[in-house]
């Protein structure tokens, strides 16, 4: 299991339903990127970590999450600061400071909301709620076989790695390249066999074409809806009052 799912089944908002969830992150996420980025982006920001730290997420874990896709957005964004043509062949953008500012606030702000949703939601109590919704079953059951294949490739992965870094394989650039070699055609042989495995698992109980979820469902009470909802509508009132009175 990743950091990620152990933060998600760790969650305080674990009970809450996935749709409930849904309501304050897609909320959030559309005043991100509909909005005026300021004061939006930081609004959004704002009720993103907060409710980050009332569902228990380690913010530590939430910012390593989030480097990666950062560092893309600034570089993203850094391509907004030049313009290519015209009387010189690079020169800098008219309003690319601007633009460049509003684009990684839009998309930080839009990381963080996703982030929040992800860290809250275990994959399992969403895909066992998906298969109930217009979307076709055989997509909702190939997401859910691909992601436990994943775990248990990453599983199988950090074991061999582990015990080839124990036997001294990673010692020198050389033998460093030697065992990530060696570690790709155990986790290819590994992949097949665990596919073959499944396969026979399968047939042996019967499938016929859908795989069947017990959820335990109950009914969402008003409260949790409004308690998802008034933060994104917050977060509107704000930011339209601030324009206005511009």
């Amino acid at each position: 299991m990743t950091p990620i799912d152990t933060a998600a089944y760790r969650s305080r908002w674990r009970r809450y339903h996935p749709a409930v969830k849904g309501v304050l992150c897609g909320g959030l996420l559309a005043c991100a990127l509909m909005l005026p980025p300021w004061p939006a982006a930081a609004l959004v920001a704002a009720a993103t970590l907060g409710s980050a730290v009332a569902a228990g997420v380690p913010l530590g874990l939430m910012a390593r999450a989030a480097a990666g896709p950062l560092v893309l957005i600034a570089t993203s964004a850094a391509a907004l600061l030049v313009s290519v043509g015209g009387a010189e062949p690079v020169g800098w953008a008219p309003g690319g400071p601007a633009r460049a500012a509003e684009v990684a606030a839009r998309a930080s702000a839009a990381l963080g909301t996703q982030l929040l949703f992800v860290l809250t939601t275990p994959v399992a109590d969403l895909l066992a709620r998906l298969s109930r919704t217009r979307l076709p079953a055989a997509l909702v059951e190939v997401v859910a076989l691909t992601y436990q294949m994943l775990m248990v490739l990453l599983g199988t992965a950090h074991r061999v790695a582990s015990g080839q870094a124990a036997r001294h394989g990673y010692r020198s650039r050389r033998a460093g390249l030697r065992s990530a070699g060696a570690l790709g055609g155990v986790l290819f042989l590994r992949s097949l066999d665990r596919a073959r495995r499944l396969q026979e698992g399968l047939a042996c109980r019967g499938y016929t074409g859908r795989l069947t979820v017990l959820v335990d469902e109950r009914p969402v009470p008003p409260a949790e809806w409004a308690a998802a909802a008034a933060p994104p509508l917050l977060v509107a009132a704000l930011t339209l009052t601030s324009t206005a009175l511009r």
